[in-house]
């Protein structure tokens, strides 16, 4: 099982996009600050996951998450949830 994942930073309202086959792993590793483009940025808020059966269809997904009408779903998406406070840190 692969994921493609959204993470954001509300301290600098960014967003970072990947896919992983671990995923609670690479959040540790993005939270830890062992990943060099998210390091800066941290903490981080896991805000929205897929999964998939393939890699290339985690990275397709990735890849379309990416381009603006993507970017404009999240933004949307963190708005909402900001809002009525569901933009949270995952369960462990």
């Amino acid at each position: 099982m692969y994921f493609t994942y959204v993470l954001y930073s509300p301290s600098a309202d960014r967003l970072y996009i990947g896919h992983t086959g671990h995923l609670e792993r690479r959040f540790q590793q993005h939270q830890m600050g062992h990943v060099r483009s998210t390091k800066a940025y941290r903490p981080w808020v896991l805000i929205y996951v897929e999964s998939f059966p393939s890699r290339s269809q985690a990275m397709w997904r990735e890849r379309q998450l990416k381009q603006h009408r993507g970017r404009d779903f999240l933004r949307q998406l963190i708005h909402q949830r900001s809002s009525i406070g569901r933009v949270r840190q995952p369960p462990d």
